[in-house]
């Protein structure tokens, strides 16, 4: 298994997003830079780690991505933060030097102008692409569930929204950012996509953002769901609930479950909404229960995966402690309501997110 996170540059005086990726870039170590990515927006980094084979592992990855991208931030007056959305603003929504992002703004018109999102992904490795597809399509009725327990942006314009995550709302406005729809294999995925491109709602097979699908660069399955984690902790945690939930519908002798599109995209925006302090759609029986019912029975579903790869006792001390101090945005609203505000709980959160 592999991640990626998203980072926002923010500036410690303002707390607005910071155009400084390429120096940022260029400030890390050379054995460091060739994990690091530009991303669309200006104001974001992107860390890759290496290939892991376990929990500590990827830990230590995600440590040494994070302390190192920290420090190159602060050499440049920027903070690196660990937020799915700019919690203030973003004065300059230039794209990266890149002819692809180029290419992207210009079509997409005033949605390639909006402010930085910052994901988190999950890569976990599967080396057929056939069996990729079909996990990705058995995965629909959890994703929802994934999001509702990483969602890490509940600010925009120095505002609370209102949802948990509005890095998932701003994101449905791109055409290429959906739930995977359901495919029987790999043939099937590229007639589905070339049909998309075709429409002119994707300029290229690289567009497909789904929520979860078959990697075109790695023998992987990726999933997208997440806003970028808070913490490390916060990303192994998901890193290793991904990898046991991919085992367990890979292995499953059932055929993936029917998920209506309109239930399924509504279990989304409500996922985005209240995260874990309200009610969650059990897609499996069409029913809304306690969110925490149905993060539950997630990790009952993946508990043997879990125990396989010795993830157990991590998951389980994880899920306590997201269910005792809330998920990233409840975190973050809560340090928030300080007198300090939102300018003291932004600078906490990048100290946590260099760890």
């Amino acid at each position: 298994m592999g991640v990626e996170e998203e980072f926002l540059l923010l500036d410690p005086d303002t707390w607005h997003s910071r155009p400084a990726v390429e120096q940022v870039r260029a400030a890390l170590p050379d054995e460091v830079r060739r994990a690091s990515r530009q991303e669309f927006r200006r104001s974001c980094l992107e860390m890759v780690t290496p290939v892991c084979t376990g929990t500590a592992e990827l830990r230590s990855a995600l440590l040494a991505n994070r302390h190192a991208a920290a420090d190159a931030a602060a050499r440049t007056g920027a903070r690196l933060v660990a937020l799915g959305a700019s919690p203030v603003a973003e004065p300059d929504v230039s794209v990266t030097h890149s002819p692809h992002y180029r290419a992207i703004a210009e079509h997409y018109g005033r949605i390639g102008h909006d402010p930085a999102l910052c994901g988190g992904q999950v890569h976990v490795g599967v080396p057929d692409r056939d069996r990729a597809v079909r996990i990705c399509t058995a995965l629909r009725p959890w994703l929802p569930v994934l999001q509702a327990m990483t969602a890490n942006s509940p600010f925009d314009g120095g505002a609370d929204t209102g949802f948990d995550s509005w890095r998932g709302i701003a994101n449905d406005r791109w055409p290429g950012t959906i739930p995977p729809p359901p495919l029987r294999d790999f043939a099937d995925y590229e007639r589905t996509v070339a049909e998309l491109v075709a429409t002119g709602a994707m300029l290229k097979p690289s567009m497909v953002w789904w929520y979860a699908r078959p990697s075109l660069d790695y023998p992987t399955v990726e999933v997208r769901i997440a806003d970028v984690s808070a913490t490390a902790g916060d990303a192994v945690l998901l890193a290793a609930l991904i990898r046991a939930l991919v085992a367990t519908v890979d292995r499953a002798a059932a055929p993936p479950l029917d998920v209506p599109e309109h239930l399924l995209h509504a279990a989304h925006w409500n996922a985005c909404h209240t995260g874990l302090t309200g009610t969650l759609m059990d897609l499996r029986h069409r029913a809304a229960r306690p969110a925490w019912d149905v993060v539950g029975d997630l990790i009952t579903t993946v508990t043997p995966a879990l125990a396989e790869h010795g993830d157990l006792d991590l998951v389980e001390t994880g899920v306590d402690r997201l269910r005792t101090e809330g998920n990233g945005a409840t975190r973050l609203r809560r340090a928030a309501q300080t007198p300090a505000g939102l300018a003291a709980a932004l600078h906490a959160r990048a100290n946590e997110t260099r760890g």
